[in-house]
């Protein structure tokens, strides 16, 4: 079958996990279209973004813009455009918003648009995503699943949840706890736990050889509320002024500026490197070069939350210790006192103590750093969730690894 992917964007360099997952379905035989809703803003690719064979249909982002592709849906709408157009006004009733009505006039230039070969709609993420597939896949008379990650399941209202919930086929999620939400909102059976795993061929695994009297603390994450940099910033600079330590950031985000204001205030500025975003290549540079991982993910005051951060993975694919916070999904990959140091979000003090640890214990670095390789090597590698995920769509293990080997 061929296989119609919805997305918000396409490419998003903060999106790896999503590129790398068409990328393995591909190879596994999965006939792939992708469909996104708003064009790439990133002026950088990963590598993987090269390898992904599929064409991208960008729908309209602003209607307004452009009328005429919008006017051509609406003079053929379907047999089904009735049907659809009453669940799309039930929803606006509850969500009297102009997203909403975009998310309409995009479904509809989809069901217009999508070639005829599609017999299958996916959509990444279980907010504006999903409600575009659904009302598309409704249009069209076709089966829709999904994948929920993390804003998607914890910012939009519960009914919309349980009604998209029970129109799709299945819908998988990349953590427990994700899992668990859901599936008590879902006919039972429908939801299930899928890791986005670590592609190992990317990031092979890595041994830091010589030990560094300057100690590197690295995050990579969006600046935005959800992941605690201004926590990870006032952790800093309680460290006694003794450590001889440095601090790189990689990624960017709305509150960019606002955090180099911080750290100046703090009196740390000349210690932090900002890297901005980067591509997966230069990003696995900057793992290595690293003698720390730190993420201070918290709950968002909107309730946007990490759902289980590929980046920690990464970080321990490369043998590096982690400090973190007990939100969400994260004890599920990072054990506390075995691979990580895990704290309570917010809890500037706990957080300081932990990177100290780390900074004056280089046996204790080592043996966080080597329990936390190991454990992703067996339990997060890409292939062996991906192959859960591959059996969702027909394919079969036993497909990919002879076309792997052809």
């Amino acid at each position: 079958m061929r296989v119609a992917f919805v997305l918000k964007g396409y490419p998003r360099l903060s999106e790896t996990f999503i590129a790398q997952e068409i990328a393995a379905l591909e190879k596994r035989g999965l006939d792939i279209l992708i469909v996104s809703l708003r064009r790439p803003t990133d002026g950088a690719l990963h590598a993987v973004h090269r390898e992904i064979r599929a064409a991208v249909l960008y729908l309209p982002e602003y209607l307004l813009l452009e009328p005429l592709r919008v006017l051509r849906a609406l003079l053929h709408p379907g047999k089904l455009f009735f049907k659809t157009l009453k669940l799309w006004l039930k929803d606006l009733a509850r969500d009297p918003a102009p997203n909403r009505i975009r998310r309409f006039g995009q479904a509809l230039v989809l069901a217009a648009e999508a070639p005829r070969d599609i017999t299958w709609l996916h959509a990444h993420f279980l907010h504006t995503p999903a409600s575009v597939t659904r009302y598309a896949a409704t249009l069209l008379g076709l089966p829709w699943s999904g994948s929920a990650h993390a804003k998607d399941v914890w910012t939009i209202p519960e009914w919309e949840k349980r009604e998209k919930l029970a129109a799709c086929e299945w819908l998988v999620t990349c953590s427990e706890a994700n899992r668990t939400h859901l599936a008590s909102l879902a006919p039972p059976g429908k939801v299930e736990l899928v890791y986005h795993g670590v592609d190992l061929h990317r990031f092979p695994p890595w041994s830091p050889k010589i030990p560094r009297s300057t100690i590197t603390i690295l995050s990579v994450c969006r600046l935005v509320e959800k992941k605690g940099v201004d926590v990870l910033l006032d952790a800093l600079a309680q460290l006694p002024g003794r450590l001889d330590w440095r601090f790189v950031h990689v990624g960017g985000g709305p509150l960019a500026e606002r955090m180099k204001r911080r750290a100046k205030a703090l009196g740390i500025a000349d210690r932090v490197a900002w890297r901005g975003p980067l591509t997966q290549e230069q990003a696995l540079q900057e793992y290595r070069a690293a003698d720390i991982f730190a993420l201070a993910s918290r709950i968002a005051r909107d309730g946007d939350r990490d759902g289980l951060p590929n980046v920690l993975a990464e970080a321990q694919s490369q043998g590096l210790p982690c400090v973190a916070t007990r939100v969400s999904a994260i004890p599920e990959l990072l054990r506390d006192g075995v691979s990580a140091h895990l704290v309570e979000e917010g809890d500037v003090a706990a957080f300081a103590a932990a990177l100290e640890s780390l900074i004056t214990q280089p046996a204790h670095r080592r043996a966080l750093g080597v329990a936390g390789q190991a454990r992703v090597l067996a339990e997060f590698g890409l292939d062996e969730n991906l192959d859960r995920l591959a059996l969702k769509f027909g394919l079969t293990s036993n497909a990919h690894r002879l076309l792997r080997s052809a």
